[in-house]
């Protein structure tokens, strides 16, 4: 079998065209439409549906690849199309595992449909074991969601919204509720995105007001708490591979560009490129040997879920590490390759500037520093007693 080449879905022209306008819609705040139109061309949005059902029949191993390619031109644009992935992603991984429910998001990617991710809430730190959203079950099996998520990115553009509520009035409840709903009246999307970086996401909050779930979009109801339930392990595999990798991408992109600036910077002491500067090259050498750890954990992480490798309870622990490293990692990077450039990435204009602010919303995402720490330590020291 050939080596995956990530250029045929993303030539190195097409990542040109995104990296200009990443510039146009951070300086704007606007969403990135040319970047998704040209990705609907391409196929991308359709990456990891089977052949047989319209898409490109890859695996997560590939997603990741190519995310972190995107993310090197355009990384609100990889970060935003990554809510759409996850759900396609997770519509695989419950395949692969023998459970068909989610083939309708599959059968909907192919088709043009968008997907977004509906779960973060504010103040919830249980994410996906618990909600402040009301999920309340209707006579013929329909749910209507009563609540606000945070951080919906695609806000502008999505026609499928995947969400969680938590029903605490049906005779088994509670019980998490997920499912999938249209826009309507009843969703109310803010106009409330103006953020340090990543402003492309258009990541708004969504007001719910009643939307309605179809009972055939109603695709899992499991108990609220820590859940062996597929659709738990396959939304946190597949948010954390592939959000560390758009934070990977940022990382190389970063080390390109302190490369690259190393050679065209002369020093006035020396009158020798800046790649001569033992210091320097010190630097660039210490930002090389952190970046080429992530991508080999990405790919075997990945290949592992692709292939339903069992690490049982290690899997969390695992997941949630390779995303706390990728992005902690990518923000030194960042930071390192700020020194190299020196004054001018201070600027506005500067690319280094954006991917300096873009970075930082790696911070934010599910699992944070202290849930990352947490999920480890009780993984290699037990539950916290007494």
């Amino acid at each position: 079998m050939s080596p995956f080449d990530p250029t045929v879905l993303l030539p190195d022209e097409l990542l040109e065209r995104f990296r200009e306008r990443a510039a146009v819609h951070d300086r704007d705040n606007t969403f990135p439409d040319g970047d998704l139109a040209d990705m609907k061309a391409a196929g991308y949005l359709a990456i990891l549906v089977p052949r047989e059902l319209g898409g490109e029949g890859l695996g997560l191993a590939e997603a990741s690849i190519l995310q972190q390619r995107l993310a090197t031109a355009a990384p609100a644009t990889a970060l935003a199309i990554n809510m759409h992935l996850v759900w396609t992603g997770v519509a695989k991984v419950l395949a692969d595992r023998g459970v068909d429910s989610l083939r309708f998001v599959q059968e909907g990617a192919a088709a043009g449909e968008i997907f977004a991710f509906g779960i973060s809430e504010a103040g919830n730190d249980l994410v996906l074991f618990g909600s402040d959203t009301e999920a309340a079950p209707l006579p013929d099996g329909s749910y209507a969601f009563t609540g606000t998520k945070i951080f919906t990115s695609l806000a502008p553009v999505w026609t499928q919204l995947g969400l969680h509520g938590l029903d605490t009035t049906s005779p088994d409840g509670p019980k998490m509720v997920y499912a999938f709903v249209s826009r309507s009246d009843a969703v109310v999307t803010r106009d409330d995105w103006d953020t340090l970086g990543m402003r492309g996401t258009q990541s708004r909050t969504t007001e719910l007001h009643g939307v309605v779930a179809p009972a055939e979009r109603v695709v899992r109801r499991i108990d609220p708490g820590p859940n062996p339930d597929p659709i738990v392990f396959g939304i946190f595999s597949v948010f954390e591979l592939l959000l560390a990798s758009v934070y990977t991408g940022i990382a190389r992109r970063a080390l390109d560009l302190a490369v690259a600036t190393a050679h065209r910077r002369t020093s006035k002491r020396t009158g020798q490129a800046l790649a001569q500067d033992p210091d320097i090259r010190w630097r660039i050498a210490d930002m090389a040997l952190a970046y080429d750890a992530l991508s080999p954990q990405l790919a075997s992480l990945s290949r592992d879920v692709d292939d339903l490798v069992d690490h049982g309870p290690r899997w969390f622990s695992l997941l949630s590490g390779v995303k706390h490293r990728a992005v902690t990692t990518a923000k030194a990077v960042v930071d390192d390759a700020v020194l190299v450039a020196g004054g001018s990435s201070y600027f506005a204009g500067s690319e280094l500037s954006r991917l300096y602010r873009d970075v930082l919303a790696g911070l934010f995402h599910p699992s944070d520093p202290e849930s990352a720490h947490s999920t480890v330590a009780t993984a290699w020291l037990g539950p916290v007693t007494g």
